[in-house]
């Protein structure tokens, strides 16, 4: 639009063929770049307009047309470098934040590998109430390759616990197998090192019926109790482990 055609101007999304075109004054065109960065609407219009740049230039230098070779470099005229330079940092930030998200997803993945979940689940370790057989839960499978394994059942509670450990570069995997426990409690596998230091490997709930009961009238209160956890220290580091409620209690002790 000309001067003396209107005095209105034109909105930002508007102003894309006139930035196309070349024809906006330097604050014009920072304004608009501004605007361009965070549209994508305006964004893909400008592509599409970019791509009729030779047409443009050269209907403007056809005979007849009033036009001249200056005028057809101004058709064609390319973005600022302001421009590519704010498109650029903003598609690099995008891939940061994606690379971010990825990573932050495959360091979850690894940890619920690692250690399984902290507030786990009963797992069914080798049949069911009906009496089919389920498969085996992934730490019943860890534990049941596990060479190193200690147990022991307290005489107070009758609790009976066994754990299974196993040596990584990071520190220890374990898998807890508990048997003769009932519920409701809320429990946790504590790691103490010999140099005093506790860590919670793990911590889960205990229904009613409980775990591993020898006389349950159900498949599932006779299933024992697999869990994983994971600790910094190395397995010649650890001096036990206990199995204590949230209340404090404990439940068993089983030496390392």
């Amino acid at each position: 639009m000309s001067p003396s055609q209107g005095s209105s101007v034109p909105s930002e999304h508007e102003t894309v063929g006139a930035y196309a075109l070349g024809i906006l004054d330097d604050a014009e065109a920072t304004a608009f770049e501004a605007h361009l960065a965070g549209c994508e609407w305006c964004a893909q219009q400008l592509d599409e307009l970019a791509g009729m740049e030779p047409m443009l230039a050269a209907l403007a230098d056809l005979p007849g047309s009033g036009g001249t070779a200056a005028i057809g470099e101004s058709l064609s005229a390319k973005p600022s470098p302001r421009l590519a330079e704010k498109l650029v940092d903003e598609v690099a930030e995008r891939r940061a934040q994606k690379r971010r998200r990825s990573f932050y997803m495959i360091a979850a993945a690894a940890a619920l590998i690692i250690a399984g979940p902290l507030a786990a689940v009963a797992v069914n370790g080798g049949g069911s109430d009906d009496g089919k057989q389920v498969a085996a839960t992934p730490a019943q499978a860890t534990f049941q390759t596990m060479s190193d394994k200690k147990s022991a059942t307290d005489a107070s509670t009758h609790v009976s616990a066994t754990v299974g450990m196993a040596q990584k570069d990071w520190g220890t995997q374990a898998v807890l197998e508990l048997k003769n426990v009932k519920g409701p409690l809320k429990c946790s596998l504590v790691l103490v090192a010999k140099n005093g230091q506790r860590v919670t490997m793990s911590s889960w709930s205990v229904p009613d019926w409980g775990y591993g009961i020898p006389n349950a009238k159900t498949e599932t209160a006779k299933n024992p109790l697999y869990i994983g956890g994971a600790a910094a220290f190395q397995p010649n580091e650890i001096d036990h482990f206990e199995v204590v409620t949230f209340e404090g209690k404990k439940l068993v002790q089983v030496d390392a």
